[in-house]
């Protein structure tokens, strides 16, 4: 098939879209995709990029169109809202011109926020008729509301409008989550429409090299925080499970990622004295993953105790589960049931530092025969429900089937059958 994806973001950001694109293509389709000048997370564009530089690429086989956009900066609220529409708006007219050169068999939608990335898969569909699938991984305008912190209810019923809209013209609604069907439903009679198509776990987690080099880590009972830390991490009740094992010299906890809370963390860090027991060692490349997964004892993975956090599953969770690790969770919902589920590891509900770090100081003195099992039995689950392989060919089943529906219902319509 002659597949376009749309997204804000792509390689050399560290986006599903990545994988998403390299395994199709490798599977014999011919894909495009239309993204932005990379600039994410640190709000500047990567080096090798720019206004006349490597705007049309080939990578991996992929051809890569880059369209302008306004730089997220340091993500404040305007900075972020023109990040976004400057995207929809450049990327859109980059759609327009393809569409006098390209005719596509299917549009993919890759939706982490903003949700104004369908707008230049709208204007296709609308000029070739062409089907577009819509892959939601952030319910808009809940997170709006919840992580961006938007209470005016007009902007919130603006951007409900859009998604119903974007939700109507699309062929199907990819959910990361099934907890996602009921805000979807809300919004219409959208039920034919959804397929599950969870997250997977990055080749660079499962299949990484455990020799990459890395900072040396404390000795310890090393409790391991991987990823965003950002608003929805709950870092404020990480941070006072933290301080509640401060005496608890053998545990230790380790930060690997960036993000807004990050000086938040740092301040914390210093003011009450917890350097012996809390690492922060910044943001690594994915293929160091598996080297920082190897010599941590348990995985932690949280969320804050919000509605539109109790229907996600965090991408974290298949990244832990394919490395063989035990996860100790702060969160609600899917999740959860995931964890236990999986028998993977132990969970308390979001928000509870006082349980969180009770549970902590309860695996650091689990036996680690039992911590191991929980670990295979990480794995297991990742292989039978998580590997890109088996995500993308239930995709491809969604394609080929609809494309097929597509075929018959044009035969029927050109012989006026009803």
């Amino acid at each position: 098939m002659k597949i376009l994806i749309v997204t804000q973001y792509y390689f050399p950001e560290n986006f599903k879209s990545n994988d998403l694109s390299f395994e199709l293509q490798k599977r014999g389709h011919d894909v495009t995709v239309l993204t932005g000048l990379p600039n994410y997370p640190e709000g500047k564009i990567f080096e090798g990029y720019g206004i006349f530089k490597n705007r049309n690429q080939l990578i991996k086989g992929v051809k890569v169109i880059r369209s302008l956009l306004l730089l997220r900066g340091k993500g404040g609220g305007i900075r972020l809202f023109l990040n976004y529409f400057s995207f929809a708006f450049f990327a859109s007219l980059k759609a327009f011109f393809l569409n006098f050169s390209n005719k596509y068999d299917a549009v993919i939608v890759h939706e982490p926020s903003p949700i104004t990335q369908f707008y230049p898969a709208l204007l296709l569909k609308k000029l070739q008729n062409v089907p577009v699938y819509f892959w939601v991984m952030d319910l808009w305008p809940e997170s709006l509301k919840v992580a961006g912190g938007v209470k005016n209810k007009f902007v919130l019923q603006f951007f409900k409008n859009m998604v119903i809209r974007f939700y109507e013209n699309s062929e199907k609604i990819l959910i990361t989550s099934n907890g996602f069907r009921k805000s979807i439903l809300e919004k219409g009679d959208f039920a034919d429409k959804l397929e599950y198509f969870p997250n997977w776990a990055e080749d660079a987690i499962s299949e990484g090299d455990v020799n990459f080099p890395i900072p040396e880590l404390p000795i310890g009972f090393k409790v391991m925080f991987a990823g965003n830390v950002g608003e929805a991490q709950d870092l404020e009740a990480i941070m006072e499970a933290a301080l509640e094992l401060k005496n608890q010299n053998s545990i230790k906890f380790i930060i690997v990622g960036d993000g807004r809370k990050m000086p938040y963390v740092q301040d914390f860090i210093h003011k009450n004295n917890l350097e012996d027991t809390m690492l922060t060692v910044g943001r690594f490349p994915v293929e160091a993953m598996a080297s920082f997964f190897a010599k941590a004892d348990v995985m932690l993975v949280s969320l804050k105790d919000d509605k539109i956090f109790n229907l996600t599953v965090p991408a974290k969770v298949q990244a832990y589960m394919s490395a063989s690790k035990p996860i100790v969770a702060m969160l609600n919902g899917e999740g959860a049931e995931i964890i236990e589920e999986a028998n993977c590891g132990l969970a308390v509900p979001a928000g509870n530092s006082k349980k969180l770090a009770a549970m902590i100081l309860k695996m650091s003195k689990l036996p680690s025969a039992e911590l191991e099992q929980m670990g295979i039995n990480s794995r297991k689950f990742f292989l039978e429900n998580y590997q890109l392989s088996i995500c993308i060919d239930n995709l491809e089943r969604i394609l080929n089937l609809n494309k097929d529906d597509r075929f018959i219902k044009r035969q029927l319509q050109k012989h006026h059958i009803n």
